[in-house]
């Protein structure tokens, strides 16, 4: 099995309108000049945890966080706008595969990208997947200590 790819391009079926939750909070975060905050939200337990960590960290000043779905799936979105107009962009990896900094780096040009590897922040795991194999309170705690090493490394952008 072949364990590299090159670049790939994947067809998305367009899409109608937008959504309206969505559209007033990017628009909210564009006029407060908020840097979004995009994270991976896969099932297993570091997407989790970096999702959470996200989260954590888009409730601090001047962060809020942004939906990579909306922002790479509906492109004529407040959310795409908002996040491919930003000056900065924080995106929140959950492991070395970077899925979604990786589709992120194709929107925004990646001088503007503070890529985070969140696994490197917290090492354990490496052998789950499922998130509820790991106790909630467990993700929750993990979630906090990363977020708590990424705000310092963010205070200067």
């Amino acid at each position: 099995m072949r364990k590299v790819t090159d670049d790939f391009t994947l067809q998305v079926d367009g899409v109608k309108g937008v959504c309206p939750a969505g559209e007033a909070w990017a628009e909210q975060q564009i006029l407060q000049k908020k840097i979004p905050v995009l994270a991976c939200e896969g099932p297993c337990v570091r997407g989790d945890i970096a999702r959470r960590s996200a989260n954590i960290v888009g409730k601090e000043e001047p962060f809020a966080r942004a939906c990579y779905a909306e922002t790479a799936l509906v492109p004529h979105s407040a959310m795409a706008r908002w996040v491919k107009e930003a000056d900065k962009v924080v995106m929140v990896d959950g492991c070395f595969l970077q899925c979604i900094g990786r589709i992120l780096n194709n929107l925004v040009d990646e001088e503007k990208i503070v890529h985070i590897d969140a696994l490197p922040l917290y090492e354990k795991y490496t052998d789950v997947f499922y998130m509820e194999d790991v106790p909630e309170a467990e993700r929750i705690d993990t979630a906090q200590h990363v977020a708590d090493q990424i705000l310092p490394i963010l205070k200067d952008i």
